[in-house]
C-alpha cells in the first residue's frame, strides 16, 4: 500500500503580523492534487496541525474542508491525524464522531479507563489498501504529556522517556497480535529525536524535566515506517530511511528559506518501506538581504537596487532586512521604508546587530538584543531567574512542572 507522510502545517500562523492563509492554501490544494496522482491510499499528518491551541475559525475550517475534499476526491483514503504540542488535543479530537465517517481519525488524547490503564487499542489503527482490505497497522501516538504515559520501573533514570518506550511496546505488541501475513506495522509520533535538527526561531522545545530527544530504540525494528513531526527540517532519524521527520511544508521562519519542503511518499511492502521524497513548491518566497548584515548604507543601496517582478499582494515575497549598527538608529524603519517604496514586497522583519565592542559590560556576560530576547523560551528565562535567585540550577521536578504548566491544553479534562 501507499502512505503520504506530512506534518507541522501550523494553520493560522502569522509571520511578523502577515496573514499566511493563503500559502497554506495554495499546499493544501496542492497536497489534494498530490493525493489523486499518486494514488495514496492513506494520509498520515504527525502533529502541530494548527500553530496555537486556540486556532482561529479560518483556520479549522481550512482543515475541516481538506479533510472533506481529500476523501471525495480520494473516496478510499484512510486518514490518521495526531496532536502536536502546539494542538489542543481537545480543540482537535472535538469533531472526532463525525470524521471518523468519512475515513479521518484523529488522536489527540491519550485515555484511560476506570481503572487508570491506557486505552491503547484507540492508538492502533487500521489502514486499508485501494480494494477496502487491512494493509498495514498505524500506532498513532500523538505528543505526550508526562501524565500521559504508563508507569515503567521505579530504577529507570527518566520515568518519562521510560514511560514513552513503555507505550510504543504496549501499542507494538497490540498492533503484532492483530497483524496477519503481509501486513506491515507503521508508527506515528511528535517529538524530538535524539540528534534531530532544529529550526531555533518557529519550534516550540519541548523539553519535559530534563529530557528533550528520544532515541530511536523507541521503536521496534520490525516497525516498518516510523512518520514524525515536530521538526520543521525534513530528515532522517539514526540515518535509517523507514525513521523520517517530513518537515514543514513552508518556511515557517526566515531561519528556514534554505529548507526544502516535501510531503513524503512511502510504499509499503512484506514489512519493508521504500520512501521518496516530493517537493512542496513554495506559493511565497522569504528573502533576506543582505545574506550577512552590512552597514546601513550598504543596505540602503542594496534595496534601491532590488528588481523584483509584479505579483498581486499576496504573492509578494516576504523581506528580512540585516543591518549593521554601531550605534542606535532612531529612523531605521522609515529609512527601510522609504528604500522599499513602491517596491513589490512585505518587509516583515528588520534585524539589526550591534556591533561587538570588546571590554564592554560589567561582569564579562555578553548582553542579548532584542532579537534575542523574542526567541528566549520560557523555560530558559525560568532556568535563568532560578540560577541567578538560588545560585544552583533548577532542580529536575521543578523543570517539569513548570513545563507542564506551558503546554497547550495542560489544564484540559479529556
Amino acid at each position: 500500500m501507499r502512505l503520504l507522510h506530512t506534518s507541522d502545517w501550523h494553520l493560522g500562523q502569522t509571520l511578523h503580523g502577515y496573514d499566511r492563509s493563503y500559502e497554506h492554501q495554495q499546499f493544501l490544494d496542492w497536497l489534494l492534487d498530490t493525493l489523486v496522482a499518486e494514488q495514496v491510499d492513506a494520509l498520515l499528518i504527525a502533529g502541530d496541525i494548527f500553530d496555537t491551541a486556540n486556532p482561529s475559525s479560518a483556520a479549522q475550517k481550512q482543515l475541516y474542508r481538506f479533510l472533506q475534499q481529500a476523501r471525495r476526491r480520494v473516496p478510499a483514503l484512510d486518514i490518521v491525524v495526531i496532536a502536536g504540542n502546539h494542538d489542543s488535543p481537545g480543540r482537535l479530537e472535538a469533531p472526532g464522531p463525525l470524521l471518523e465517517d468519512h475515513g479521518t481519525t484523529v488522536i489527540g488524547h491519550v485515555l484511560r479507563g476506570a481503572d487508570g490503564a491506557i486505552d491503547v487499542e484507540r492508538m492502533v489503527v487500521p489502514l486499508h489498501d485501494r480494494a477496502g482490505a487491512v494493509a498495514a497497522w498505524c500506532l498513532a501516538i500523538p505528543f505526550l504529556r508526562p501524565g500521559d504515559v504508563p508507569r515503567g520501573t521505579d530504577s529507570a533514570a527518566d520515568p518519562y522517556l521510560d514511560g514513552i518506550a513503555l507505550l510504543y511496546r504496549q501499542a507494538y505488541a497490540l498492533a503484532a497480535a492483530r497483524r496477519a501475513p503481509g501486513q506491515s506495522i507503521v508508527a506515528m509520533g511528535h517529538c524530538h529525536m535524539v540528534d534531530g535538527q532544529a529550526s531555533l526561531e518557529s519550534e516550540r522545545r519541548i523539553v519535559i524535566g530534563g529530557a528533550e530527544a528520544l532515541p530511536a530504540a523507541v521503536f521496534d525494528a520490525a516497525i516498518a515506517y516510523a512518520a514524525l513531526g515536530h521538526l520543521h527540517l525534513a530528515q532522517r532519524v539514526g540515518h535509517s530511511d523507514a525513521r523520517r521527520y517530513s518537515g514543514s511544508p513552508l518556511p515557517l521562519s526566515f531561519a528556514e528559506v534554505g529548507y526544502r519542503h516535501q510531503v513524503l511518499r512511502v510504499d509499503l511492502a512484506d514489512g519493508a518501506a521504500v520512501v521518496e521524497p516530493i517537493s512542496v513548491p513554495r506559493a511565497v518566497e522569504l528573502m533576506r538581504l543582505p545574506a550577512t548584515p552590512q552597514p546601513l548604507e550598504a543596505v540602503l543601496l542594496a534595496l534601491a537596487a532590488l528588481d523584483l517582478p509584479a505579483l498581486p499582494l499576496q504573492r509578494q515575497p516576504f523581506l528580512e532586512v540585516r543591518v549593521l549598527l554601531d550605534a542606535p538608529e532612531p529612523g531605521l524603519r522609515a529609512r527601510i521604508e522609504n528604500a522599499l517604496a513602491g517596491k513589490p514586497v512585505r518587509l516583515a522583519k528588520i534585524e539589526p546587530t550591534r556591533k561587538h565592542v570588546a571590554g564592554s559590560g560589567d561582569d564579562g556576560a555578553a548582553a542579548l538584543s532584542l532579537d534575542q530576547l523574542a526567541q528566549l523560551q520560557p523555560d530558559d528565562i525560568f532556568r535563568r531567574l532560578y540560577e541567578q535567585r538560588y545560585g544552583d540550577p533548577a532542580p529536575a521536578d521543578q523543570l517539569s512542572a513548570f513545563a507542564e504548566l506551558m503546554l497547550p491544553g495542560a489544564g484540559e479534562a479529556p
